[in-house]
């Protein structure tokens, strides 16, 4: 069970990464495309929640592709601890963020045009997409390199 796919430092590992990180920088974007996110408070809160996924996973796309084209490095209990423990948390408040997003975004598309245009709502609408789109692969992660702890 040493070379379980999706854990720490293996191929899929680092697609898992380079999705997260795709997906987080597009929710971003489509966030910030726009000044008024700021009136609302569930907006601040998914960039808020981005600016710390956005460079979590870059840190774990640079270890897993060091790993990957250059040299293995050993697995340690203690820094795969870290990292499951840092997926599960912003995990958490991923799911979080993205939930309030579409929740808010699908309040403000009822309440009509004059709280939200339409090409803003769907904007607003694809970053959630985005979100839960990252959110799904930090979680897969997380739950593979937990599969691999045991095994240390």
């Amino acid at each position: 069970m040493d070379e379980l796919p999706g854990a720490l430092g293996t191929s899929a590992s680092l697609a898992l990464r380079m999705g997260q990180t795709v997906f987080s920088s597009a929710s971003l974007l489509l966030m910030c495309v726009d000044v008024d996110f700021y009136s609302y408070t569930s907006f601040c809160y998914l960039v808020t929640v981005m600016g710390l996924v956005i460079p979590w996973s870059l840190t774990l796309l640079a270890v897993d592709a060091f790993s990957v084209f250059i040299r293995r490095l050993p697995r340690q209990p203690r820094i795969i601890s870290v990292v499951i423990v840092g997926d599960l948390v912003l995990s958490f408040l991923l799911l979080a963020a993205a939930s309030s997003t579409a929740s808010v975004t699908d309040i403000l598309r009822d309440a009509g045009r004059a709280y939200c245009p339409a090409k803003l709502c769907g904007r607003y609408q694809l970053s959630a997409a985005m979100a839960f789109l990252s959110w799904s692969l930090t979680v897969s992660a997380s739950l593979f390199n937990l599969w691999i702890l045991p095994s240390l």
